[in-house]
């Protein structure tokens, strides 16, 4: 869960995209679309715990995950709970600021958590001691790399290539930001957006979510099988602020 970017557009519609750096064992195939609490849910399924690392609701709430927090740590199993179903566990709570004041943090494996809300956009880092949460500006274009896979250097690498990508664009499609999240890089597998480290851990598929004319629509690409999967999620209401 590993390069996640979010890109506004005009009217409160965005492009959320996220490349998933994991075991190829652990590679989803399709997405699922069900019933959690009051929301209806597309996201791709995990096959380990059966949670997800990103997902997109009804309610105009898109939640993803990535592995650490600000630098990499050391693993200490067991943990209370797979940060994949705490994906899911946020759409029990009213609000975002509900989960981040309520949920229980403490034994979970350090993460980063991007929640769009309601027009708002909000970070949650937890490094295993504290909650460090941020309030985002939704009009800005942003980046994030895992901290367990990349290095500060690497990170900063991310963030050079997305503002020199930015820079070719006036209003990015989704085809467009696909074609960053696909062909970003210098040419080294090893940390290229789309990466492979000696089929350890690779690039195992690229989700992207498109908010447009009061729906989501979601493109899951498989890249372990070449095969493409599409949902989409009609919106119940739309209480957003206008960009």
């Amino acid at each position: 869960m590993c390069t996640l970017t979010y890109i506004p557009n005009q009217n409160g519609d965005y492009i959320i995209t996220q490349n998933r750096d994991e075991s190829p064992k652990r590679s989803a195939t399709g997405l699922v679309n069900k019933k959690f609490s009051s929301h209806q849910l597309l996201f791709p399924q995990d096959r380990g715990a059966g949670g997800t690392w990103i997902a997109a609701s009804n309610q105009n709430k898109v939640v993803a995950l990535l592995n650490g927090a600000f630098e990499k740590h050391k693993h200490h199993p067991p943990y209370r709970r797979s940060r994949g179903l705490m994906v899911l566990d946020v759409f029990a709570f009213a609000k975002a600021k509900q989960f981040f004041q309520q949920y229980t943090f403490t034994e979970m494996e350090p993460f980063t958590m991007i929640i769009f809300e309601d027009g708002g956009l909000y970070e949650i880092r937890w490094d295993e001691k504290n909650k460090h949460i941020q309030t985002l500006d939704p009009t800005k274009k942003h980046l994030w790399a895992s901290s367990t896979l990349y290095p500060p250097t690497i990170q900063q690498k991310r963030q050079d290539w997305f503002q020199q990508w930015l820079k070719q664009q006036s209003t990015p499609t989704i085809n467009d930001v696909l074609g960053f999240h696909k062909n970003a890089g210098d040419g080294d597998p090893s940390n290229d957006l789309v990466m492979n480290r000696q089929n350890i851990v690779c690039t195992t598929s690229i989700t992207s979510i498109e908010k447009t004319d009061g729906q989501l629509n979601m493109q899951f690409h498989d890249l372990m099988n070449e095969n493409n999967k599409t949902g989409k999620i009609n919106l119940s209401n739309e209480l957003l602020a206008k960009f």
